[in-house]
C-alpha cells in the first residue's frame, strides 16, 4: 500500500482532519517561493524590505516591493491542491486550514474555516490612524496608496517584527489538541509558530501526514506519513481517495 493510500484510508476512519500549509501549496499557481531563487527575497533583502522599521522608515521604497508582490497575488488562481482542502471540507472530513501564506487562494478555492498566520493582501491599514481600506478602495488611490490623514498605507500582512495575531494563534492550537490527522502541506515548519502545530496534533495523539516535494527536518522527527510530491498532485489523489467513499460528519 502506497503512502497515499495509507493516509486516505486513515482519514476515510478518522474524518477530522487539521491542515498546516506553506509556500509550497502556492508555487503551482505562480507564486514563486520568497526564499527560492525566483522568490523575491533573491531581489530584495528582507531585512530591507520586509520589516515594520523599514516600512516606517522609507515606506516609498518598501511599496515597490509590495507593489510587486501583489501584482504576483493578484494574477494567481487556485490550483487543484487548494480546491482539494475546500472539497474536503464541504464534505467534514477537514475541519480548518492554517496557512502561512498571504495569497487567499484557499478562501478563493471555497475554504471558509482559513486561519492566517501572516495576514493577506486583501486590505489595507494605515499604521498612523489606523483606518482600513479594502483592496478595491486602495487600488484607486495610487501606488503608494495615501491614507486620508496623508500617511501611507500598508497591507495587512505581517511584516518581520510584527506579531501574529492571537486569535489565530490560539484557535490553530485548539485546531491542531482537537484533530485525528493533520496535514502538513508545502512547508518544513521550521518557523515559529508554525513549527509547533504538528508536535500539538502528535502530543494529544494525532496522525501527521507530511506532503511535501521532498524530506525535511519533520519527516524524521515527528512524521507518521510522509507522501512525496507537489501538492496539487498528491492532494487532489488524496481527496479523491478519501471522498471516493466518505460521507459528510458535519
Amino acid at each position: 500500500m502506497t503512502a497515499l493510500a495509507q493516509a486516505a484510508v486513515l482519514m476515510r476512519r478518522r474524518p477530522r482532519v487539521a491542515v498546516l500549509t506553506g509556500a509550497g501549496i502556492s508555487v503551482e499557481s505562480g507564486i514563486p517561493d520568497f526564499r527560492s531563487a525566483q522568490g523575491l527575497w533573491s531581489r530584495y533583502d528582507p531585512a530591507e524590505y520586509a520589516t515594520l522599521w523599514a516600512f516606517r522608515r522609507d515606506p516609498h521604497r518598501v511599496w515597490r516591493m509590495l507593489a510587486e508582490m501583489i501584482q504576483v497575488v493578484d494574477a494567481a488562481r487556485p490550483n487543484p491542491a487548494h480546491q482539494a482542502l475546500a472539497r474536503m471540507e464541504r464534505a467534514g472530513v477537514v475541519k480548518g486550514v492554517v496557512t502561512q501564506n498571504i495569497d487567499g487562494l484557499h478562501q478563493a478555492a471555497g475554504s471558509r474555516e482559513v486561519l492566517e498566520f501572516h495576514g493577506n493582501c486583501r486590505s489595507l491599514s494605515c499604521l498612523e490612524c489606523g483606518r482600513r481600506y479594502t483592496r478595491e478602495e486602495a487600488a484607486v488611490l495610487g501606488v503608494p496608496p495615501p491614507c486620508g490623514c496623508g500617511a501611507l498605507l500598508k497591507p495587512d500582512i505581517v511584516f518581520f517584527g510584527e506579531t501574529i495575531s492571537e486569535r489565530a494563534l490560539e484557535d490553530s492550537r485548539e485546531l491542531a489538541a482537537h484533530c485525528d490527522i493533520i496535514l502538513v502541506v508545502g512547508t518544513s515548519a521550521e518557523v515559529a509558530p508554525a513549527n509547533q502545530m504538528p508536535w500539538i496534533a502528535r502530543q494529544h495523539g494525532a496522525t501527521v501526514v507530511e506532503l511535501n516535494l521532498e524530506p525535511t527536518c519533520l519527516t524524521d522527527s515527528v512524521t507518521d506519513i510522509f507522501v512525496p510530491g507537489p501538492a496539487a498532485t498528491t492532494l487532489h489523489e488524496l481527496a479523491e481517495e478519501v471522498l471516493g467513499t466518505v460521507t459528510s460528519h458535519e
